[in-house]
């Protein structure tokens, strides 16, 4: 079996594993307890603190352990327009953002805010300037993602940020699929909160962060989980020590690994894209072509139903949309707000590959969709 799906999830590291193991048997106590087992804990998770806040160019203190990106994306925008209620009502979002950003949206609605939908153009992008006309008075709060998870364009996140700051309104962003792939400074780019997952980046699942910046401007949530007070009283529960311990493992091992990995990766994609239009010239990327994450190709390829081809090719892991969507049988809104009808979104597939793709893995890949595409073609 050859996994091309990492944008869904990704092995975790064998060396975040032995990270973890310890946590489990050997030291399991309470990271809040003030004995010298929870100490023990507490060091190890304050270590993971910092190895993530590194990464983002973040402090320690800004980062507050969640389950994932989806609870991380619903404290932002939950606990943000909580805190805020009564005093401005308009949040900005986009059209393509993950379901645990959407969701929490349409429930704010319910609640009386406002939220505004940006549209995006043919390649996944919004355009800062109609971000800065949809800005009214009572606008808030932006929550852009960083990097869409099915076509990988990567917003122009610099500019979204200088905009929200000109006009004193956060900025969240879901940065699930960025986070260990490209460089991230939330300070230059004047991120507020940003949401994270370990699994995306070979660390386990079940544990998250979300960055909650703590200098100017200070940013302030109310819970959306009560408990104990934990995290600075903002997700309460029982800190998960072995699964932190991991994602901070991670973390660093991407943080040094990164430069390479995102070369190799460029070469890989492209290889794939190449030798499969070379077969087929109708095939087209979706989404933008130099502004994409590294490792994610998104492609149309006319005449093939991709649930065909995910039958036909049995022994690849890849996918027809991302796995959030994929559950629903819908088909990609995503796509469909870049432009495409419903006869080209059966026609996309995404390839994602990862830390453990090997060049004969492409090859193999590429020689059995080159194949099946053919047949494909050949019978209609």
């Amino acid at each position: 079996m050859i996994y091309l799906d990492y944008n869904a999830t990704t092995p975790v590291d064998k060396r975040v594993v032995d990270a973890m193991i310890p946590f489990f048997g050997i030291n399991f106590a309470n990271s809040a307890s003030d004995h010298s087992m929870g100490v023990e804990a507490k060091n190890a998770v304050d270590k993971s603190r910092l190895d993530i806040a590194n990464l983002i160019h973040a402090k320690s203190n800004e980062i507050v352990f969640t389950s994932g990106a989806t609870e991380s994306n619903n404290l932002a925008l939950l606990g943000f327009a909580s805190k805020n209620k009564g005093d401005k009502n308009h949040i900005i979002t986009s059209r393509i953002e993950h379901p645990s950003v959407l969701n929490p949206c349409k429930h704010l609605e319910s609640l009386g805010f406002q939220v505004t939908y940006l549209p995006v153009d043919k390649y996944g992008l919004v355009d800062p300037d109609v971000f800065e006309d949809s800005v009214t008075k009572d606008t808030f709060l932006i929550s852009i993602m960083f990097a869409n998870n099915e076509v990988g364009t990567i917003q122009s996140i610099y500019e979204i940020g200088r905009i929200a700051r000109r006009h004193n309104i956060l900025f969240h962003t879901d940065a699930a699929q960025a986070v260990g792939y490209v460089p991230i400074d939330v300070d230059k780019m004047n991120i507020d909160l940003m949401s994270m997952s370990a699994h995306k980046f070979y660390g386990p699942k079940g544990v998250g962060a979300l960055f909650v910046r703590s200098r100017i401007p200070r940013v302030s949530l109310l819970p959306i989980v009560f408990g104990g007070g934990q995290e600075r009283g903002m997700r309460s529960g029982t800190l998960n020590v072995p699964l932190i311990v991991g994602m901070g493992v991670a973390c660093k091992l991407v943080h040094k690994n990164m430069p390479e990995e995102h070369k190799r990766f460029k070469v890989l994609v492209q290889k794939i894209y190449e030798e499969i239009k070379q077969n087929n010239l109708e095939v087209k990327i979706n989404g933008h072509d130099i502004q994409r994450l590294p490792h994610n190709l998104n492609i149309e390829i006319p005449g093939v139903d991709n649930k065909w081809l995910l039958l036909k090719m049995k022994d690849f892991c890849f996918s027809t949309g991302s796995a959030c969507s994929v559950l629903h049988d819908e088909p990609s809104y995503v796509l469909s707000a870049m432009g495409l009808d419903r006869k080209r979104i059966n026609n996309c597939i995404r390839i994602s590959i990862g830390r453990d793709t090997t060049d004969e893995e492409v090859n193999s890949f590429v020689d059995d969709i080159n194949k099946y595409t053919k047949e494909s073609v050949s019978v209609n």
